[in-house]
């Protein structure tokens, strides 16, 4: 078993994590309820059977449980592989919903539970499983069943709350997939509290940037974009989508400024800059 980190608190239970006991082959939908209950929704398994529940296959698989989530307004975080990752989040009052493996390698038998609270005094975690409100499961047993899965598992985030262990990236990514089903305001909480924990983050800041101005807030766009190239002065990507902008509210000599400026940095999509550029310089009233 690895070992949690010292600085965790020894005890932890989240409050009021819900429960609701799992029918046969319905863990799916009884344990995305309890992770969505937890983060302030009123959910019942029956209203997720059908987002989540492949009966042809009697379960539930992992794509459509993430879908699920985001569906219902909330951002499915996926965690590190890492037990102590998953500890951090609990210690966090984030329950932690996980695919664990509690047959052999020749009978496998998948299941979900939600991870509600854990005690390292005992080597315990405290699960919400099958009819089980507070299954309590030796470390080193869970760790085995859930190594099975190769440690999936998530969190679900209210628009705006973080993990308390994340990675830029991953987050970023899963705003992305969140941004698809979800209104531009509740993504946006997401890129502000993202630019809070990493105020120098290109991807967030460029997806913030680009989300205000596909809402229509041009202003906030132009400040996100300026903000960015400030943070980020050889940030291509930024200085051709603020010229784009700039173009767009007639200010052309800047434009012409921007675009040029990403054509000399140039890269991957310098000849999409080198467009932008001559695009611009077409506009411009003579």
């Amino acid at each position: 078993m690895s070992s949690p980190p010292a600085s965790l608190a020894r005890v932890h239970h989240v409050e009021a994590v819900p429960f609701f006991p799992q029918e046969k082959y319905q863990c799916g939908p009884a344990a995305l309820a309890t992770l969505l209950s937890a983060s302030g929704l009123d959910v019942a398994p029956e209203s997720l059977t059908h987002q989540v529940y492949v009966p042809d296959r009697k379960g539930s698989f992992q794509v459509e449980m993430l879908a699920a989530a985001r569906a219902h307004g909330r951002i499915p975080y996926l965690i590190e592989p890492q037990l102590r990752v998953l500890l951090a989040e609990v210690e966090a009052d984030h329950p932690v919903l996980v695919l664990q493996n509690l047959g052999l390698s020749w009978y496998q038998v998948w299941h979900y539970a939600v991870v509600a609270g854990y005690d390292l005094n005992r080597e315990k975690l405290v699960l919400r499983s099958g009819k089980q409100r507070q299954r309590s499961t030796p470390l080193g047993v869970f760790e085995n069943t859930w190594r099975r899965s190769h440690y999936w598992g998530f969190v679900a985030l209210r628009p705006g709350e973080l993990p308390a262990l994340a990675d830029e990236r991953n987050y970023f990514l899963a705003l992305v997939d969140f941004d698809r089903v979800n209104p531009a305001a509740a993504v946006e909480k997401g890129y502000r509290a993202g630019l809070r924990r990493w105020p120098g983050s290109r991807v967030l800041g460029f997806g913030l940037a680009n989300l205000l101005y596909e809402k229509g807030d041009r202003q906030g766009s132009l400040g996100a974009f300026r903000k960015l190239i400030e943070i980020a002065p050889d940030y291509a990507p930024a200085y051709n989508n603020l010229a784009q902008l700039l173009a767009e509210l007639g200010e052309f000599d800047e434009a012409i400024a921007m675009a040029e400026r990403a054509v000399a940095l140039g890269g991957p999509l310098a000849a999409s800059y080198r467009e932008t550029l001559t695009s611009v310089r077409q506009q411009k009233p003579q």
